[in-house]
């Protein structure tokens, strides 16, 4: 195997391209992987556009992005036990740093230790060399064992399934009840499949393309925001008037983060997942006390991996059809462009490096 390869490298806020670096060589806790598969994700844009600068994504400049990808074990380090050459594996944004507290209790996506390299943590394509690149050096519990039957491109969403999969494991799902999703992106569709396949009625709340592609791959109800006067009044009256049992917010608007308090029934679960652009969003805070309504903040998707890749292993959630667009690495600045204007459609667009 050659020692450089193809990577896509930041130099500056919206100043990257594909550059010859070398491959990385993976200590003794990691693999060396060949990444077959990696997806653009909503935040990339931002993070190619210094947007993220203030939470220090990246940390410093030249760096590798991207955080959703699939690939194979290439090479193992000198105390791995758990992996082989040849495995096929999905790829997940945090590692924690396994010893404090948080990390102990299997939330490593809250570890104390955010940031430190040298305390083991990593966040892959964030504060740590990510998946925009033929190769990456991983530690193994970032990482999952495929299924056969999962294709590296599917693998590739995997960790955007997985942060629907987290919405929902917080607000536990009432069979035969309904919940709302805000938001027809990829995470807010898997978080209505996984909704329905838990035996929830789904409403999608959006509009356009998406919220048609939505209704395509299997939400029960649709709500079109250009179409409704009052969206509340029409997510509660498809909800038998009472409103929902959960509702999963993947928008980030001000608006949507009221409308999704609202559409609740009494003692109800919201459960925010969009990383809006301000700090302060305005909360019907009364609404919240005299219904009892459970607000939960929800990041990233610790734990999730296995479960979802069992989910698409059987047919559960459907990914191909959320994959819009294919790209080569060499042409990763088109594949951006097309992800962000969503050009012909886009929705998911991967990238095989």
């Amino acid at each position: 195997m050659s020692e450089q390869m193809k990577a896509v490298v930041m130099r500056g806020p919206n100043e990257y391209g594909v550059e010859i670096v070398d491959i990385p060589k993976p200590a003794p806790n990691e693999v060396l992987v060949r990444v077959r598969a990696a997806a653009i994700c909503g935040s990339d844009p931002k993070v190619f556009a210094g947007g993220y600068r203030g939470f220090g994504w990246p940390p410093a400049y030249p760096a590798i992005a991207g955080h959703e990808w699939a690939g194979e074990v290439v090479e193992i380090g000198s105390q791995v036990t758990t992996f082989k050459v040849g495995d096929r594996v999905a790829g997940e944004a945090h590692c924690g740093c396994g010893v404090c507290p948080n990390c102990k209790a299997g939330l490593y996506n809250l570890c104390m230790n955010y940031g430190k390299v040298a305390a083991g943590h990593r966040h892959y394509g964030f504060t740590y060399q990510g998946s925009y690149a033929q190769y990456n050096a991983y530690n193994t519990r970032a990482l999952t064992k495929m299924p056969d039957n999962v294709s590296f491109e599917e693998g590739s969403l995997v960790d955007t399934a997985g942060t629907a999969l987290q919405a929902i494991r917080l607000t536990g799902i009432t069979p035969g009840g309904f919940s709302a999703t805000f938001g027809p992106g990829p995470i807010g569709i898997f978080a209505a499949q996984i909704a329905k396949s838990m035996g929830s009625r789904t409403i999608m709340v959006g509009r356009r393309e998406r919220l048609q592609l939505s209704k395509k791959l299997g939400a029960d109800c649709v709500v079109d925001i250009e179409k409704v006067k009052d969206v509340v009044a029409a997510v509660r009256e498809i909800a038998d008037g009472l409103g929902v049992h959960e509702v999963f917010e993947c928008a980030g608007s001000p608006e949507c983060v009221v409308q999704s308090v609202r559409v609740c029934r009494k003692n109800g679960r919201v459960a925010f997942v969009s990383l809006p652009t301000v700090d302060e969003m305005p909360i019907p805070y009364k609404t919240m006390v005299m219904n009892q309504i459970t607000v939960y903040g929800s990041r990233a998707n610790p734990n999730a991996s296995e479960k979802v890749l069992e989910l698409l292993g059987q047919g559960k959630i459907n990914v191909k059809d959320l994959i819009t667009h294919v790209f080569p690495i060499e042409e990763f600045s088109k594949a951006m462009d097309t992800f962000v204007n969503r050009l012909d459609g886009a929705m998911k667009v991967v990238v095989n490096p």
